[in-house]
């Protein structure tokens, strides 16, 4: 059997794989996302302590924080692959960190609109300069001047040596935003483990709740 048949069966073979791993993560989100929507608009119980306005509105709080959750995740990963590749050189890990930057990009852009509409009711405007929502909004602005960076540098190697120290500098910012509520004087709720006292619209989150939120 010649080198070049069982170089084409290793491609065909990874091919595979990958097309196999498509379909499996394709049918888990055709799943996922009723069972998201049903436990989050029917399942999860209303929090006692807030009016009725506020109620309704609170729902969207399991969008919220599935795309912080989901957002900080994908930084994270932008994190990791910037200091694979600044220790391996692999151009693989370069685009997985580009890509990740993307997809936390998208979702911090849906938590700030969901946060924003959730606002509404509660604090009476969709937009407030609270230490929450401005480090959130620094950090988005600061990945997407990672994308920026990036469309600016031709040669690749390059490109992604400097985006790497960019990106993992850039996280900084993530736990920058998220401790803000607890550092500073702000009327963002603390969900996890920590309270404050200036928070509006606050509430605790029951069984239900949570077993939504895991959703």
């Amino acid at each position: 059997m010649s080198s070049g048949t069982l170089v084409s069966r290793s491609v065909q073979t990874r091919s595979g794989g990958r097309n196999l791993g498509w379909s499996l993560l394709s049918i888990l989100t055709l799943i996922a996302m009723p069972a998201a929507i049903w436990t989050s608009l029917i399942y999860a119980k209303s929090a006692t302590n807030l009016a009725g306005t506020e109620q309704i509105a609170q729902r969207i709080f399991y969008l919220h924080m599935g795309a912080v959750l989901g957002a900080g995740v994908a930084f994270l990963v932008a994190l990791v692959g910037s200091i694979a590749y600044l220790l391996t050189r692999k151009l693989e890990w370069d685009r997985i960190t580009q890509a990740s930057v993307e997809v936390g990009i998208i979702l911090g852009a849906a938590l700030t609109l969901a946060g924003a509409i959730w606002a509404k009711p509660t604090w009476n405007t969709y937009w407030t300069w609270d230490p929450r929502l401005t480090t959130t909004t620094i950090t988005l602005l600061i990945y997407i001047a990672y994308l920026l960076f990036r469309n600016g540098i031709d040669n690749r190697h390059a490109r992604a040596r400097f985006s790497s120290i960019y990106a993992l500098l850039a996280f900084t910012s993530v736990p920058l935003t998220y401790y803000s509520a607890r550092w500073f004087r702000s009327i963002h709720p603390v969900v996890f483990n920590g309270q404050n006292a200036d928070a509006q619209g606050s509430f605790n989150i029951g069984a239900t709740m949570g077993h939504t939120l895991w959703v």
